[in-house]
């Protein structure tokens, strides 16, 4: 007897999860390794976050609130949508506060695909949308969009890869693992076609603060009226606020697909932390504040995205796109021959240097560097790519 479902048979680990565990535990074996897998900001919570949380626990707010979420909460990322992101006439009802923007992503998948629907997945992508597509019973297909278009699929790709089961199209952006940002321009070109065919978008929206050369990331749910009522908008705390471990996402639907996320969450986790949600609400509530802590913040991820890439192109064989937001590096090393899981691995046995596969994203011939590390560390990992890939 197989005593698993078929569910958790067809599951796979997180890779990028994978490539963190074996970087720390050689660290523990007190190896000098650079780890460049971590998908998390390396600051601290900000401090008057902090406080927020802390004062609700002191104050007993520590009981279960709404499922969907701290109405007050809930208010506030309506207005945030409103005033920062161009979306028009949102509720509260419209927001669904989780426990983290994985679990956003995964309960928008579920209240909206059934078994055989098919999904739109443009590569490279975020690990596990086909794997949370699977589990909702539908059919991940996967549309390539390479280093020659700035790993941005077209509305052609779009129209050769829909047919009459597919239900939905995740977008991600900007995007992990590539740190592409879709031009508003762009996105009206995508969302006309949605319009047209009456599909659906999860547009993954985590990193959207996190933009440089003077990108503004567009959200295609504010496109127009008929777009917004085509979108659900996924997105979090963890990486524009370094609140990762917090777990608190967010989910921004039209009526009936907001009403039915909040009855799933309801059957499953009840709600995301209370006291944690305190501390989000003071995120919002302190735009100054807030706004400083993201601008020192992305100070830093330009200086190292900027040096990670000059430092990248410099080698011998490898090249790099210049990202324009998230923390993330996507180089192109298929002049070496070799698959990305052997490239990953030789490095991180020969040189100490761990990254992710691009085979986990949907895109064998790259790698990703997150660059949320120290520039000591780029520094150094830059030096021993660079005599790894002059002996391949």
């Amino acid at each position: 007897m197989n005593r698993l479902s078929s569910w958790a048979n067809n599951i796979s680990e997180s890779p990028t999860l994978i490539v963190d565990a074996k970087a720390k535990k050689l660290k523990a074996e007190g190896k000098d390794v650079c780890g460049f897998g971590a998908g998390e900001p390396d600051f601290d919570t900000p401090d008057f976050i902090k406080r927020a949380c802390k004062e609700a626990i002191d104050a007993g707010r520590t009981k279960y609130i709404a499922s969907s979420g701290l109405p007050e909460l809930r208010e506030a990322l309506a207005d945030m949508y409103m005033n920062r992101k161009g979306l028009k006439n949102l509720k509260a009802s419209n927001i669904v506060v989780s426990p983290g923007g994985k679990y956003s992503c995964y309960l928008a998948i579920m209240a909206v695909v059934s078994p055989g629907d098919e999904v739109i997945i443009p590569a490279p992508y975020w690990v596990s949308y086909p794997e949370m597509v699977k589990l909702a019973g539908g059919k991940p297909v996967i549309v390539k969009a390479g280093d020659d278009t700035d790993f941005k699929i077209s509305v052609e790709q779009l129209k050769e890869a829909c047919t009459e089961k597919t239900k939905l199209i995740i977008l991600n952006s900007p995007s992990n693992p590539t740190g592409s940002v879709y031009s508003k321009e762009e996105l009206e070109e995508i969302m006309k076609f949605v319009v047209e065919k009456n599909l659906l978008v999860m547009s993954d929206e985590i990193y959207s603060f996190l933009t440089y050369d003077g990108f503004v990331s567009c959200s295609p749910a504010s496109i127009s009226e008929e777009a917004w009522q085509h979108s659900i908008v996924v997105s979090g705390f963890s990486k524009a606020y370094s609140m990762t471990g917090w777990r608190l996402g967010t989910l921004t639907a039209p009526d009936d697909i907001a009403k039915a996320v909040a009855n799933l969450q309801s059957q499953t986790t009840s709600n995301a932390t209370s006291f944690a949600q305190f501390g989000a609400l003071a995120a919002l509530q302190n735009p100054v504040e807030a706004k400083a802590a993201l601008d020192a913040m992305l100070k830093v991820f330009d200086k190292r995205r900027l040096m990670l890439w000059e430092g990248l192109n410099a080698i011998d064989g490898v090249s790099c796109r210049r990202a324009k937001g998230a923390f993330y590096l996507f180089p192109n090393i298929s002049k070496f021959g070799m698959s990305s899981s052997d490239f990953c691995a030789k490095l991180l046995e020969e040189e100490l240097v761990a990254i992710v596969p691009g085979v986990a994203f949907g895109a064998d011939e790259n790698i990703r560097f997150s660059y949320a590390v120290a520039d000591s560390t780029i520094e150094k990992g830059l030096e021993r790519m660079a005599r790894f890939c002059s002996k391949l």
